[in-house]
């Protein structure tokens, strides 16, 4: 089965060409071509965030462009479905999407497969890029052999939660933010430190600078919600906390580079405890077998790192499944393998009338 899918959920504009089969062991996802990718972070970067209706412009202009562009790429192959994020996301990006996902969908006479942006970083970061493949122009992902109860952590600008699933395609939220992501905490301590937007990956090099140099700030940032013996976070006191800490050090125009690349060290550090210690408690509460990090923020290197030596030292026997980079951030391909997993497994999510965009209070563990 093969669906084009489509992603505008926040300022991302993606498309892939994806061919899907069952197999024994699980699903195999082929990319035809190469996935079309438009970002919008360096219009939105004015803003210090994505600016809604902005984003949705920028989507009904590019999502033309690029439709034509993995088509082209995919040699026009016949397509069985459409699938398109309905969320959660930003509305007006999102309803992009959708429109335009309806009237592909209406000219070519094929079945729409609402589907959940949350479901597709899960489902992506599950499935493994197969190196063995060598084709030209030609990706192939595996989602075989997998151990249940899954254990997966989300972390992305919009979202921060322990997600469990003991069978395919059911999620219980065990743990989560509750109030800031970890995405969007990166990004407003960015701001407080004078770097552009998107503020992680420029918080992550800063730090990495730091601990090459051993720089160390002076300044210790709280660990939020460690004493509570549950599996939520929060991030607000903590970007509070770095707002006051900096102020109180007679502000950022005070400091030198190498505090700066200190204080981004504090930080990322901050982040890595919190999530490494309620990971740990998630793990302990559950019978996980296999481990997943998925979303936006799992791009980055120091919290992979430290998650994977939590697994190594502490629970050897549970499998860890790492997205590829090049999928970890909002893009069309992990839509398209959540549609065609559900599909293929025989669930049919077929829109039967009118698709609606759902805000960040859609969770992945809503009913469709």
């Amino acid at each position: 089965m093969r669906v084009l899918a489509i992603e505008t959920s926040c300022d991302e504009t993606g498309i892939a060409l994806v061919e899907g089969l069952k197999t024994e062991h699980g699903f195999t996802f082929t990319l035809l071509g190469a996935a079309a990718l438009n970002s919008q972070a360096s219009l939105h970067a004015a803003y210090g965030g994505v600016y809604p209706n902005l984003a949705k412009r920028e989507h009904e202009k590019n999502l033309p462009i690029i439709l034509k562009q993995a088509l082209d790429q995919a040699n026009n192959p016949d397509v069985d479905a459409i699938a398109v994020t309905q969320g959660p996301g930003l509305e007006p990006a999102l309803w992009a999407g959708i429109e335009f996902a309806k009237r592909l969908a209406q000219e070519r006479n094929l079945p729409l497969l609402p589907t959940n942006h949350m479901e597709g970083h899960f489902i992506s970061s599950l499935a493994q890029l197969d190196h063995s493949h060598k084709l030209e122009n030609v990706r192939m992902f595996k989602l075989q052999d997998v151990q249940f109860p899954i254990l997966g952590l989300l972390i992305s600008g919009g979202h921060t939660e322990f997600v469990l699933s003991r069978q395919w395609f059911a999620y219980e939220i065990i743990g989560e933010t509750l109030d800031d992501a970890v995405g969007e905490a990166f990004d407003k301590v960015a701001r407080m430190l004078g770097l552009p937007y998107p503020g992680g990956p420029e918080i992550s090099k800063l730090a990495q600078f730091a601990r090459t140099k051993d720089l160390r700030s002076k300044i210790s940032l709280p660990r939020p919600m460690l004493q509570q013996k549950n599996c939520d976070l929060s991030f607000s006191g903590l970007k509070t906390a770095a707002l006051y800490a900096l102020r109180d050090a007679g502000g950022i125009q005070k400091f030198t580079s190498d505090e700066i690349a200190a204080f981004a060290r504090e930080f990322e550090d901050t982040i890595g405890d919190v999530l490494v210690e309620k990971t740990r408690r998630a793990l302990e509460e559950t019978q996980t077998r296999t481990f997943v990090i998925g979303g936006g923020v799992a791009a980055n290197t120091y919290l992979r790192d430290r998650l994977r030596e939590l697994l190594q030292d502490e629970f050897p026997n549970i499998e860890l499944r790492l997205p590829d980079l090049a999928i970890t951030g909002d893009n069309g391909i992990m839509i398209a393998e959540a549609a065609l997993a559900r599909f293929l497994f025989g669930i049919d999510d077929t829109s039967k009338g009118e698709v609606r965009a759902y805000s960040n209070r859609f969770s992945i563990s809503a009913p469709k």
